[in-house]
């Protein structure tokens, strides 16, 4: 399933370096892992001791037709480690583009090909196996919200196998500016589940199947 976010239009950019941002966030707050307590809108209080996810073949458009992508476009984005939030995409031929379009997620071909090395090797925890492939989004910690043991939750979304293929495209129109910042904003996420219910996701199924909607729904492009 595929799900695909787009927003107004703006003027084309044209740089050499392109430096993509992609900020994890607790509503309007930075996330410090194991060490920030929020209270969210609905007055629950939660606390993130992880969060990680995939942001692969990143493109760029111009007039809806791809006229840049980066190779082995494949980037964990760790909420513990701030360096991961920052990439440079080289525009050595200064493209013109008007949008940024990416994958949530690790597409099948690869998941098929097996574990690798970088940001896809299995020591960095997001990976199940050859019949499952990688995680693909990755969100634990604790909400008084939460029925489960100690207050705990834990989504591990990803499959790429049909009906179960919870791989998401995203695409935002881009600024006059050689500097984009999108955020994924956790809280927006977390207030789509009812916690007392479903608090647990840790294999494909249908349900990480619509959970990685909702991850998708909550990007949001930063001017």
């Amino acid at each position: 399933m595929n799900c695909r976010a787009v927003f107004g239009q703006q003027s084309p950019v044209n740089a050499s370096t392109i430096r993509l941002s992609i900020i994890p966030t607790f509503g309007a707050k930075s996330i410090v892992i194991r060490d920030s307590a929020f209270q969210a809108k609905d007055a629950r209080n939660t606390q993130i001791d992880m969060l990680k996810f995939y942001i692969s073949r990143i493109q760029f458009l111009h007039k809806g037709a791809v006229v840049l992508e980066e190779a082995q476009s494949f980037h964990l984005i760790d909420a513990a480690r701030e360096v991961s939030f920052h990439l440079a995409v080289q525009n050595k031929r200064g493209v013109r583009f008007d949008a940024v379009r990416f994958h949530l997620g690790i597409d099948s071909a690869t998941s098929v090909f097996g574990a690798m090395g970088g940001d896809l090797d299995p020591t960095r925890g997001m990976y199940w196996t050859w019949q499952s492939g990688y995680i693909n989004f990755k969100c634990e910690g604790k909400s008084n919200a939460c029925t489960a043991r100690n207050n705990e939750f834990q989504f591990h979304l990803g499959g790429y196998k049909q009906p179960f293929d919870c791989l998401q495209t995203l695409t935002f129109p881009i600024s006059v500016s050689d500097t984009i910042t999108i955020q994924f904003d956790v809280e927006r996420f977390l207030s789509k589940i009812d916690m007392a219910k479903h608090h647990h996701f840790m294999s494909p199924s249908a349900d990480a199947v619509r959970l990685s909607a909702q991850a998708a729904e909550s990007f949001r492009i930063v001017h």
